[in-house]
């Protein structure tokens, strides 16, 4: 099957996000140029290998909150790997107007 042209312009900015800064699904449509394309963003990173050394885990939702279900593994490994990159967390989010890229 070949490889979406669009998820090598989301791979590329999902790695600019530095460290201690989360950026939103849509924001990184934007900056990939697929502007409207949050849901193409979540699929394409759904689809990284476990081992990828990509930091997906700095993507959230529009809300500042993690999109995998609460009691998931996703969702554990997602806050842990954030709080220690020092995003801080509290009660499910996380303030945007002091952590987004």
């Amino acid at each position: 099957m070949a490889q979406n042209p669009a998820y090598e312009m989301i791979w590329q900015v999902v790695g600019a996000i530095p460290s201690g800064k989360v950026a939103t699904y849509g924001q990184i449509a934007e900056l990939a140029g697929i502007p409207g394309g949050a849901r193409m963003v979540g699929r394409c990173l759904s689809q990284l290998p476990r081992d990828s050394r990509l930091p997906w885990f700095r993507v959230v939702n529009a809300s500042g909150k993690i999109s995998l279900p609460v009691d998931s593994e996703g969702y554990q490994k997602q806050l842990a790997l954030l709080q220690e990159d020092g995003v801080v967390v509290l009660n499910g989010r996380i303030r945007l107007a002091k952590f987004r890229w």
